[in-house]
């Protein structure tokens, strides 16, 4: 432990030679600094996008210090991002992730549609004349583009980020509807967990997993498979829901990936592609930590996002063609490095009491809580492997009566460890931008800004891509003479049906095909297209394209 104090304090004395409101030990940082690309106004062939679901400012400062070294993400800090929604200063994932990836903001829940109420600071709440109708997002932009596209999370690839770059839904817990259309979407690469969304058990009846066979995908379920897979199209299913929080994976997980290797996997494979590639990356958990006021989980799977922003610039420096932005979608848990104890003494506490106490972990507060018996007979133990170890008797007496006993652990571990918390849920306040090469956004941008930036410098214009792959059926079909319908007969798989004297046209929600019967002949064709038709539960959306096909 007295090793562990030098080291510390030798640390804290480089640091305070050297610091910046922008990061530690400046000159260092600047020194690793990647190498920019001269090419800044130009298009990119390639943009990785990486989110640190629920991350903060505090925490990228935390982390750093557990580490004990710069992190990836330092040499590229290039300014901050407003986070808040249409209806509040403190943001839902959902329309966080909506705002990044189609640069329009939305409501609570609200995945890709437009929303209610707009907000803007200073400005009273306007209503919306398109309430709900799907706006285009950036993968999309690049699909069509004719470049490789891709997800990568370690939640379920259904949950309200990586649904947010690839699926339109009103509420972010439709994930039978979201899963659908990420399929139907054909995307290149997809890994991640959310098993559960695609099986025979789903409420409209259909098993995704053969769909996804029939589509081309190398359908892979473990580490060892994704590394050895050769395939041009990856669907990667690794666990029934999320996967495991880094640190517990050697225990609890071990045939799950990490989020690195799924990261350079999916760059490896979607950089054969000779017109560039699209890339969205979700580190996930840190969010489920923050929530539960769970340092270890937050550090924990911080730093396994910034070992994928590693993969990821390292692929970009040798490239010289690849736009890399990193950020958080808004802060969670409102984390500090001090509370209470700290009050008085905050000037001359040293590092390493804050970062010892978290450094007795060996596991989670979830992979700690999963070992623990019915009986709780190894309360002690488990407790030890959160961090609680060599319990005192006033520690043990709160462990022993505990009616919620992963609060009282996180009490404990934050009351040993001198860190604050304000609240388990979201919090406002604007939060770093991380970004380098062409075209790379820079200074205090507006989360909505992120999408156009990297739509801007793909070379697509999201608002009137939003007019092209969604228009109202229902009003196109009538303007062109057809009589419509929305068949809810089956409740879980509403089609939309147009007629006239020559055909029928059916449109099936949430897929890429148009079935169109010739009642001359008899003869059915069915077409299959770039882009996914959408029922908000009132209208159906489909493409200019699908449009002009089908009537």
């Amino acid at each position: 432990m007295e090793n562990m104090r030098k080291k510390w304090m030798s640390f804290a004395l480089v640091g305070a030679l050297a610091v910046s409101s922008l990061g530690l030990v400046v000159g260092d940082a600047q020194a690793k600094k990647p190498n920019q690309s001269a090419n800044n106004n130009g298009k990119v062939k390639n943009v990785i996008m990486l989110v640190m679901d629920g991350s903060s400012d505090d925490l990228s400062t935390l982390a750093r210090w557990y580490k004990g070294e710069d992190l990836a993400l330092d040499s590229i800090l290039t300014g901050g991002v407003k986070t808040y929604s249409a209806e509040s200063a403190i943001t839902d994932s959902a329309p966080a992730a909506t705002a990044l990836a189609t640069g329009n903001k939305a409501n609570t829940g609200n995945v890709g549609v437009l929303p209610s109420l707009v907000t803007t600071p200073g400005v009273e709440q306007v209503a919306n004349e398109d309430i709900h109708k799907p706006v285009a997002n950036v993968l999309e932009g690049a699909k069509l583009d004719g470049k490789a596209t891709g997800i990568v999370s370690s939640s379920e690839i259904q949950h309200a980020t990586p649904a947010g770059f690839s699926a339109h839904v009103v509420k972010r817990s439709n994930y039978d509807d979201i899963a659908e259309q990420q399929v139907y979407q054909n995307m290149d690469v997809v890994l991640g967990g959310g098993y559960n969304s695609l099986n025979e058990k789903r409420k409209d009846g259909e098993n995704l997993l053969e769909v996804i066979d029939n589509k081309g995908y190398d359908y892979v379920t473990n580490r060892n498979e994704l590394l050895s897979t050769d395939s041009e199209k990856i669907w990667g299913s690794f666990a029934p829901s999320a996967l495991a929080y880094d640190v517990d994976r050697q225990t609890t997980k071990p045939e799950e990936p990490t989020l690195a290797e799924m990261t350079e996997k999916a760059i490896n494979t979607l950089s054969q592609d000779k017109d560039g590639f699209f890339l969205m990356v979700e580190g996930s958990k840190i969010d489920w930590a923050a929530h539960a006021n769970d340092p270890i989980g937050m550090i924990s799977d911080f730093l396994a996002f910034d070992d994928a922003v590693s993969k990821a610039l390292e692929f970009a420096e040798k490239d010289k063609n690849t736009l890399v932005i990193a950020l958080t979608d808004h802060g969670n848990s409102g984390i500090t490095i001090g509370n209470h104890n700290t009050n008085s003494n905050y000037d001359t506490t040293p590092v390493f009491a804050y970062i010892d106490p978290l450094k007795e972990a060996t596991m989670t507060l979830e992979g700690a809580l999963s070992l623990l018996k019915e009986d709780q007979s190894n309360l002690v133990e488990v407790a030890g492997l959160y961090g609680l170890t060599n319990l005192t008797d006033k520690e043990k007496a709160a462990l022993e009566s505990s009616e919620k006993l992963s609060a009282t652990m996180v009490q404990l571990l934050a009351e040993r460890a001198n860190i604050g918390f304000t609240t388990g849920g979201h919090t406002g306040e604007d939060v770093f931008l991380y970004s380098y090469g062409p075209s790379k956004p820079t200074g205090l941008v507006d989360n909505t800004d992120i999408a156009h930036t990297m739509a801007k410098a793909m070379g697509f214009d999201l608002d009137k891509l939003s007019n092209e792959i969604f228009v109202n059926a229902e009003q196109s079909f009538k303007e062109a003479g057809y009589t419509t319908k929305i068949d809810t007969t089956d409740a879980a798989n509403p089609v939309f049906i147009a007629e006239n004297k020559n055909k029928i046209v059916t449109i099936p929600e949430n897929k890429n095909i148009v079935i169109v019967e010739n009642k001359n002949n008899n003869k059915v064709e069915t077409h299959e297209f770039k882009t996914v038709t959408v029922f908000n539960d009132k209208q159906f959306f489909i493409s200019e394209e699908m449009f002009k096909r089908a009537k």
